[in-house]
Parts: structure tokens; C-alpha cells; sequence
């Protein structure tokens, strides 16, 4: 029932002055300034500089507002409204935050990867590759982690046995951005349903009608991909998972808590609820497997309440990092806690900003029409989605913007022609979301280019699942098969 509040509390207003170029203006300002931004600047978008272009674009849309008639008073309601509307994605990422702390101080986390690199072996390493990367990114919900640590050491092994690391690394991003999808964790899979107005686990539950395809797919080329490369030598990960074994008590028990977790989301419990009891249920097992690990980060000498009290807050609230004896993992066992999730609550409050103004003045109504107008199938929709999502990524050069615009922009539209909120949210995913890493100029192209030691031109024909998602999902609009309607969707409630 969330979403129908989003949609009641979300009311788009109507300027008949305002014509298309007027409603568009704000939106072409906005894009050149992150572009320019992006290159100049060099900003990854969640540490402050694009969170204020967004608040110029808004200023831009108000002059235009006020150019026609609109009243200040009356933008800055429908700001206050928009924000009003994000209040439960805010809390959700809030404890999303406090959950991956209290799971990583657990060894829930480092448990996932223990047993994820033990399914690694030479005959399907790249099938293996995309599957330990997915369980890694689901596990931390971040692409760019399982790049920068799991992915690096995937590449060293790839070089020994002589396979292509252009391969390689299609493969570890394959994996890495189905985790980054699908991750209650990840950034992005929070930011779609905020921009989309339907709630998280149901975003979730409607991704995986064109995910699990795709991944399926993806593993299966990347099977028959194997049979043409001839592996030597071995796949040593003994030093890795000493490291882990070192570090941490292992135990295959701890993966109760994510499988509860996992019941309470396919049960349908609130968000909020499963992740706070995700959140304490992690920090219990850091009690009980993990002492020594709680102690380390109380700061503490010796273990006692106030120790454990300290521990386990500054897991949930702040930055937290377990140090091993191997520097690939010390950057992979860190967690920013809720304190972490402040870059992407900034976003989506300037967001709300610009879209709360472009709201008032009547822009996002007037560009619906025309989308309207131009597209008159639910198919024109959909792939107009998907188009503005790949231009934003190669324009604005972030995947958040890219997700951020578009769910915007799109959101009346889609509602106008009866489709459910969660057909947006996947849209914006399965287009904005993974496609930002086959762009050299992207923040996240550049990232994993700079961190795998591959350019993307060597790896983009191989990153089959980020390309093939945007196709997907066109598939499934082309066919209208599962495409959920409002009306659909009101009947099951």
C-alpha cells in the first residue's frame, strides 16, 4: 500500500503557459551542468558536488517557474511534499546501513565470501567467476567492493591460468552488478523504487522476472565460453581463505540470519521490520561467534558490556574495518553503517528538490503529455525509458543520475497509462543501473577499468548481462508479458 500513498501524495501539477521546450529547458541545464561537472570536477556524485548541481537545476526550474506565474510558496510545498513521500526509503537505507555493519562485525559477510571462493574451479572458472561475484555483490550489496577486492584477485588467477582478462572481467562485472541489482544493500536497488514510488522488496520480487533470465543467461555463455580457452595450473585461493579463517570464527550457522531474512521478505514483512530484526539478530551472532572481533572495534581491551555495547553501535552507526593479514580484504571487511548511507539520502533529498519544483511549475506534467503524445504504446514507454537512462549515463556520466532523472521525469507517465510503479523501478534498473559500467567516461567505467586493470573496450563485449538487461526488459514490454498493471496490482492487495 505504499506506493498508492506515493502516488496520492505525489500530485503533478498542471501549467498551461509552460510549453515543452520551457518544461524542458530545466531538465537540458541540468544534464549539462552534471555533464561538465562529471568532467571537470571528477566528482563519484554522492560526496557533495552533483547533490548541489541538482539544487541549481532546481533553481533554474524556478525562474522558469516564476517566468510563469508560478508562486515561490507553491514550489517549496510541493519540495516539502516530494521529500515527504522518500520518508520510508530514507529509514530503509538508514537500516540498511546498520545491517550490513552488524553482519560484517558477525562474520555473516565473510562467511558468504569464505564459502563463495570454494566453489571456484579451473574447468568453469568464468561461469564461477560470475557466480562468486554475484554471491559477494548480494552479500555486500556493492558492485564497486566486489570489484576492488574479489574481483582483482579473480583477474591474478586468470593471468596464471592464461585466460583472457577481458573475459575475465566481463565475467566478475556480470556478477558484480546482478548482486548490485538485486542486494537489499545495494545503493541503486533502494534509489529506483524511492524515484519510482513502489517499496523495496517489491522492486526486488519484480526484478527477478527479467534478472534471473538474464543471469541464467549470461552463465550459460559463459559456460560455453569456458570450453574454449585451456586453463593450467591452479586456482589457489588457500592464502584468501586463511586469511578469513584467521580473522573470523566461520561457521555455516551464520547463514541463519540471511535465510530468515530472506523468509520475512518472501512472507512479505515490512522492510523496516525484517532489516531491524536482520540488524539485531546479526548483532547477535557477533556475540556469540565473534567476541574477539567486537572487542576489536569497542576499541575495549578485554570484552564486557560496555565493550559490547560500544562495538556493536559504532558497527551499526559508523565507519567499521576488520584488518587482516591480506590488504585485498581489508577493504572489502569495512562498513560505512548508517553513517554510510548519508551520501545516498543527500541524493535523493536534492532530488526531490528538483523534481519537487519541476513538480510546481508544471514541467514534469506538461513533458508527460508529450511522452504521452509520442509514445502511445506501453512498448514506446518502456524503450524511452531505457533510452533516457543510457543517454543520462553517457551525458551525466552516473548511474544514481541516470536512475535519479528518469524515475522522475517518467514516474506520472507510466501511472497515466496504468502501469504499477515496480514496471518503472525495473525499467530504471535494468537500463540505468548496469549499463553505466560499459561507458569509459562513466564514474563506475572508469572505476572498474582503473581498478581491474582493464580497459573497456577489452571487457565490454564480455560484460554480457549488463547489456543484455536493458534488451530484457524491451523483450518482456515488446510481448506485454508480465507487466504489471495499477489495476493488477490493486486486486492482489
Amino acid at each position: 500500500m505504499e506506493d498508492e500513498k506515493f502516488i496520492k501524495d505525489t500530485k503533478v501539477l498542471e501549467n498551461r503557459e509552460l510549453n515543452i521546450w520551457e518544461a524542458l529547458f530545466p531538465v537540458f541545464a541540468l544534464v549539462g551542468m552534471l555533464a561538465y561537472n562529471v568532467f571537470v570536477y571528477g566528482d563519484d556524485s554522492l560526496s557533495g558536488s552533483n547533490q548541489f548541481i541538482l539544487l541549481l537545476g532546481a533553481a533554474v526550474a524556478a525562474i522558469v517557474g516564476m517566468f510563469n506565474k508560478v508562486k515561490f510558496d507553491t514550489m517549496i510545498e510541493e519540495v516539502a511534499n516530494n521529500i515527504k513521500s522518500t520518508t520510508g526509503a530514507i529509514l530503509i537505507l538508514l537500516m540498511v546501513g546498520s545491517l550490513a555493519g552488524t553482519w560484517l562485525i558477525s562474520g555473516i559477510i565473510p562467511t558468504m565470501i569464505y564459502y563463495g571462493l570454494q566453489i571456484l574451479n579451473p574447468t568453469i572458472f568464468l561461469a564461477a567467476t560470475v557466480v562468486i561475484c554475484s554471491v559477494i555483490s548480494v552479500a555486500t550489496g556493492s558492485s564497486w567492493t566486489t570489484s576492488a577486492t574479489v574481483g582483482i584477485a579473480l583477474i591474478g588467477i586468470a593471468e596464471a591460468l592464461g585466460i583472457s582478462v577481458g573475459m575475465t572481467a566481463g565475467a566478475i562485472l556480470s556478477g558484480a552488478y546482478f548482486g548490485d541489482k538485486m542486494s537489499p544493500l545495494s545503493d541503486t536497488t533502494n534509489l529506483a523504487p524511492a524515484m519510482a514510488g513502489t517499496d523495496l522488496f517489491t522492486h526486488i520480487r519484480y526484478m527477478t522476472l527479467t534478472t534471473v533470465p538474464t543471469i541464467a543467461i549470461t552463465i550459460i555463455v559463459f559456460i560455453i565460453l569456458g570450453f574454449t580457452v585451456e586453463p593450467s595450473g591452479t586456482a589457489d585461493t588457500s592464502a584468501i581463505l586463511a586469511s578469513i579463517d584467521s580473522a573470523f570464527n566461520i561457521s555455516p550457522w551464520l547463514f541463519a540470519v540471511p535465510v530468515l531474512v530472506i523468509v520475512l521478505i518472501v512472507m512479505k514483512t515490512s522492510p523496516l521490520i525484517a532489516l531491524l530484526l536482520g540488524t539485531l539478530l546479526g548483532a547477535a551472532a557477533a556475540l556469540i561467534f565473534q567476541p574477539e572481533v567486537v572487542t576489536a572495534v569497542s576499541g575495549y581491551e578485554h570484552l564486557s558490556f560496555e565493550a559490547a555495547y560500544v562495538g556493536l553501535m559504532n558497527s551499526i552507526t559508523i565507519d567499521t574495518s576488520i584488518t587482516t593479514d591480506n590488504a585485498q580484504l581489508n577493504d572489502l571487511f569495512s562498513s560505512g553503517g548508517m553513517y554510510g548511507m548519508l551520501g545516498t539520502i543527500w541524493l535523493i533529498i536534492c532530488a526531490m528538490v528538483f523534481g519537487g519544483i519541476m513538480d510546481a511549475i508544471g514541467a514534469l506534467a506538461t513533458i508527460s503529455k508529450a511522452l504521452l503524445n509520442l509514445f502511445h504504446t506501453t512498448f514506446g514507454l518502456f524503450a524511452s525509458t531505457v533510452f533516457s537512462c543510457i543517454t543520462l549515463n553517457a551525458t551525466a556520466s552516473d548511474q544514481y543520475l541516470a536512475i535519479v532523472v528518469p524515475g522522475k521525469m517518467f514516474a506520472k507517465a507510466y501511472r497515466d497509462k496504468g502501469l504499477a510503479p515496480e514496471n518503472l523501478s525495473r525499467s530504471l534498473e535494468d537500463s540505468g543501473t548496469v549499463t553505466s559500467v560499459l561507458i569509459p567516461w562513466n564514474t563506475c567505467g572508469a572505476y572498474h577499468s582503473g581498478v581491474l586493470g582493464v580497459p573497456v573496450a577489452s571487457y565490454f563485449v564480455y560484460a554480457i548481462f549488463n547489456y543484455l538487461s536493458p534488451f530484457m526488459t524491451l523483450f518482456y514490454a515488446a510481448f506485454n508479458f508480465k507487466i504489471r498493471q495499477l489495476a493488477d496490482k490493486a486486486t492482489a492487495q
